[in-house]
């Protein structure tokens, strides 16, 4: 059952007008209203301390979706209103008012106080909140944010722009306004209608943000493609990308003067192509201010995943759908407008422009930004650059942070202080645990703190970011057996003396509103620790991709939608394992193998169809290889050396880098399946094994070994998947059975006493007679005497049950008032004692709160679920405030207790249990020190703490 210790409110809705509702107002409330607005913002801070959000809202925000102000919290909020200003609102407020705007509705004058002082008329909209931070969540689009941030600082420095070795230009608001105004209006010009695509090939630079921004100030649809790095490549660079400019139909190209003259090749590839411009071309001086009519929904550009194929996949992305992972994102990261984040990552990199560009836009932040070009010419410059501008965040793939290692001199080095830089994401491909460990390390000396180290995890898919770790954690790397998770798929952990063990960093958990899961090969959720395919929805996911429904099949599963990775669960923290496909990350760039291994097989002396291309890891260094593999029945060494020189620069022309080794192998090297598939990761375990072209065993005999192992696999995963079922459908039975007969003993036993125990009886034979791991630690600290009040993370349906077997039958459970008229279910609830909460009804609410406190003062003890309603999200989740001003108010000590497991039990959404380990940890008992709501918010933060200290699953503060 799913108990909450107050009520969880319904989706408010705005109100109209109270009218004749509310208390005739004397006084005049637009005076009234900053002061009203700054009580009511300072009230929503003290409930979410960390989230910093209420600076943001308005006089026509919801007090309770937009503020998180419940029941009780709008108690408070009345007597402060009532203390501060000299003024009552009346009880009917508490309940019939929806924003702050309709508070102003019911004050009335309190006699022989005063009314507060009139102040100059001041009339505030939720879009007028004072803020200096990042605009309110009531903006819908990327254009609401920059006109939010150009009316309240536009003179403020956006971005700090290195384009020219270390010369620097600051770029504001205001001026990138008006040149991004300036490109809207020759797009324009051109007859574009809304929601037309246009692409931009364009380097790092102020072009690029006139392009990207005057194509959205436009209503049009920017679509960021990457530029040639060398003016040679410039001719086969758009032949490359002309697929990607047929498939979003793009009818304008914004690119360098350079590639004008062979708009004719590219138009003839991409029929819907019509113009190719410069931003030169298009910006036309002194335009008029334009505000297009764009809405959530709309698309605001297209992120094509960056690599080398023919079938393009242009990632749909919303409005609504950028602006949900940028606040997720520097939410769970805790980023704000006085960060500076220094980014070299390419513009047109989902990483790059969203994280860094964009993210800047929405929140504030001093961008800091250098080309990829200077990055890679001297890595030291990215260093040096968050030295000098006291870089707090920055991000890279696992590459940039080798290259660092390899690259920078113990010179380079001497005077450089890495103390400010808190924060050091890490992703865009695998993170390897070698190079976290030797950057700590070797940057140590520099101040650099290895808890700034963050994995994190993301895809274009989900806009950019999907989980992220604890902030100030540091790397969390699991140990498993290597044998056993390919062999079996089960990531056990490894033994302390197993040298050989498999290292994996966890990217840690879902960002908040986002969920995570892995399944197998049928569709099941896998439980902890079992390697499947990794899932994801939640409001930064994708519609799909553009013109692709091929892709959009294997994308889309119902409403989860499909990584392409492979990955385990543990503690509710993501670990990678490797790629369901065959595509290559190197660079943070998507290399599909297909092209050139086609191209390698027109090599004279290649066999054709001997030619397989993949990633092995380097285990010096941590980073990923490019591997070519091909067969040859060639044995001259001059020949053999040409030939692979030949691989070396076709790999340099088709993917933009050479590969970093060519294997030349006799035939049959290539392993393939029985329809003539190339099985490209069997060739990669053999290169890390040293075994390629080692084997002279015949084929079938090659074909009958690995058989062999597959069904042995496929054997032990029926056994387990088996033995899962088996277990769910004998728990199912147990649980049905023994229900029966504790509902049949509640109905009939005298007393509330006695059919406590009886039911606890049987709950605890339930956990015995199905074989449940429970492991209960910290009976001894629940206080002997006296009312207490036990707090606990919801995890799962089972949570009640457990706590219901594990404390003493005198304790009562505070659950929501629907399971009262629940059939069979209600009528056993009332006689076990249980108490009823309203979670609808405000003041049925703080009515049924008061009886809760009446039940404690005559000494009962009550088990709270602060977290309200059952969520399948990780973590611990905002916290409601009956259990601790109930506890405050009677001197009542709180009791928080960790259930961990219970959400791999009974997952929320599922029927089947799965057995796993069940841990139930009882903290120390926190004394409250007196009544009042300062007090109570006390309790919340030490009960949260607390439950936080003991919980295996992250949590993001909120």
């Amino acid at each position: 059952m799913s108990m909450s210790d107050e009520q969880t409110s319904s989706e408010t809705k705005r109100s109209a007008p109270l009218g004749g509702r509310g208390i005739a107002c004397t006084l005049d409330s637009e005076s009234l209203a900053p002061r009203l607005l700054a009580t009511v913002r300072s009230v929503a801070d003290e409930l979410r301390p960390q989230a910093r959000l209420a600076a943001t809202l308005g006089l026509d925000d919801s007090l309770e979706r937009d503020y998180g102000l419940d029941s009780l919290a709008r108690v408070e909020l009345i007597a402060r209103l009532d203390r501060d200003l000299g003024v009552s609102l009346g009880e009917a407020a508490i309940t019939q008012a929806e924003t702050p705007r309709d508070l102003l509705r019911f004050i009335t004058p309190v006699s022989g106080r005063g009314a507060a002082p009139a102040r100059a008329p001041q009339a505030l909209t939720s879009r007028e909140a004072v803020s200096d931070d990042y605009p309110p969540d009531s903006v819908q689009t990327l254009v609401d944010v920059f006109e939010w941030h150009l009316q309240h600082h536009p003179d403020r420095v956006l971005i700090t722009l290195y384009e020219n070795g270390d010369q620097a230009v600051d770029l504001r608001y205001a001026e990138l306004h008006r040149e991004a105004v300036a490109l809207a209006a020759g797009l324009r010009a051109l007859g574009l209608d809304k929601g037309d695509k246009v692409a931009i090939m364009l380097p790092t630079g102020r072009e690029f943000f006139a392009a990207f921004f005057g194509t959205l100030y436009a209503g049009l649809v920017p679509v960021p493609l990457y530029p040639p790095a060398r003016p040679s490549q410039l001719e086969d660079h758009l032949k490359r990308i002309a697929a990607i400019v047929r498939n979003a139909q793009a009818r304008v190209l914004v690119t360098v003067e350079r590639a004008k003259p062979l708009s004719q090749l590219l138009r003839a590839q991409a029929e819907a192509l019509q113009f190719v411009r410069t931003v030169a071309d298009l910006s036309l001086a002194d335009a008029p201010r334009m505000q297009p009519a764009l809405t959530a929904s709309d698309i605001a550009f297209l992120q094509y995943t960056s690599g080398s194929t023919g079938d393009p996949k242009g990632v749909i992305l919303t409005h609504a759908n950028l602006l949900a992972n940028l606040r997720a994102m520097w939410r769970a990261s805790q980023v704000g407008s006085s960060d500076t984040f220094v980014s070299w990552l390419p513009l047109y990199h989902d990483m790059g422009l969203i994280g860094a560009c964009l993210g800047a836009l929405y929140l504030g932040f001093h961008l800091v930004l250098m080309s990829p070009l200077a990055f890679l010419a001297r890595p030291a410059r990215w260093l040096e650059t968050i030295h000098r501008h006291r870089g707090t965040v920055s991000a890279a793939p696992n590459f940039a942070y080798e290259l660092c290692l390899s690259k920078l001199t113990d010179a380079e080095l001497a005077g450089l202080d890495l103390s400010c830089w808190r924060l050091a994401f890490n992703g865009a491909e695998p993170v390897s645990p070698d190079t976290l460990e030797r950057f700590a390390a070797r940057f140590a000396p520099c101040s650099f703190k290895r808890e700034a180290l963050t994995p994190v995890y993301g895809l274009a898919e989900n806009t950019v970011g999907l989980a992220f770790g604890p902030v100030g954690r540091g790397p969390l790397v699991d140990r498993v057996d290597r044998a056993a998770l390919a062999r079996d798929g089960v990531a056990e952990p490894a033994r302390p003396d197993d040298a050989q063990a498999l290292r994996i960093v966890s990217c840690g958990s879902p960002l908040p509103g986002h969920e995570l899961r892995v399944v197998g090969a049928g569709g099941r959720e896998l439980p902890e620790r079992e390697q499947g395919r990794v899932q994801f929805r939640g409001p930064s996911s994708t519609q799909g991709y553009l013109n692709n429904p091929v892709a959009n099949q294997r994308l889309l599963d119902g409403d989860w939608l499909n990584t392409g990775d492979l990955g385990y669960i543990a503690a509710a923290e993501l670990f990678l394992t490797g790629r369901e496909k065959d595509i290559i990350i190197r660079g943070g760039f998507n290399i599909h193998p297909q092209e050139l291994e086609s191209a390698v097989a027109n090599i004279a002396g290649v066999r054709k169809g001997g030619v397989a291309v993949f990633a092995a890891t380097d285990r010096r260094s941590g980073t990923e290889r490019l591997v070519v593999l091909a067969e040859t029945r060639v044995r001259e060494p001059a020949q053999r050396a040409q030939m692979i020189r030949a691989i070396t620069a076709l790999s340099a022309t088709l993917l933009g880098a050479p590969a970093d080794d060519v294997v030349l192998a006799p035939p049959r090297s290539v392993l393939k399946t029985s329809s003539g598939k190339t099985r490209r990761a069997a060739c990669r375990e053999l290169y890390e094994q040293g075994r390629l072209g080692t084997t002279q065993r015949p084929p079938w005999q090659q074909w009958a070994a690995l058989a062999a192992t597959a069904a042995a696999a496929r054997v032990r995963r029926a056994i387990r998947t088996t033995g899962r079922l088996v277990w769910g459908l004998w728990a199912w039975a147990v649980f049905c059975t023994l229900a029966a007969l504790a509902w049949g003993a509640v109905m009939v036993l005298p007393g509330v006493a006695r059919r406590r125990r009886v039911t606890r009886a049987l709950t605890r034979l339930l956990i015995r007679l199905i074989g449940l791991p429970l492991r209960v630690e910290g009976l001894a600290r629940l206080p002997a005497a006296g009312p207490r009040i036990v707090v606990a993370n919801h995890a799962s349906y089972v949570d009640s049950m457990l706590l219901g077997a594990v404390l003493p039958p005198e304790f009562s459970f505070a659950a929501k008032r629907e399971l009262a008229d629940a059939a069979l279910i209600g009528p056993a609830l009332r006689r076990l004692g249980i108490a009823f909460v309203e979670r609808v009804d405000a003041a049925q609410g703080i009515e049924d709160t008061k009886a809760l406190q009446a039940r404690v003062r005559a000494g009962e003890s009550m088990v709270f679920f602060p977290e309200g309603r059952l969520r399948r999200a990780s973590g611990l989740q905002p916290f409601k405030l009956g259990a601790f001003v109930i506890a405050a108010e009677t001197a009542t000590p709180v009791v928080p207790v960790a259930l961990n497991g219970t959400r791999s039990l009974l997952r929320d959404g599922a029927w089947l249990p799965l057995r796993c380990a069940i841990q139930l940890t009882i903290g120390e008992a926190i004394p409250a020190t007196g009544p009042g709501w300062s007090r109570a918010l006390e309790l919340r933060d030490a009960a949260r703490k607390a439950l936080a200290a003991h919980l295996a699953e992250a949590t993001h503060d909120v």
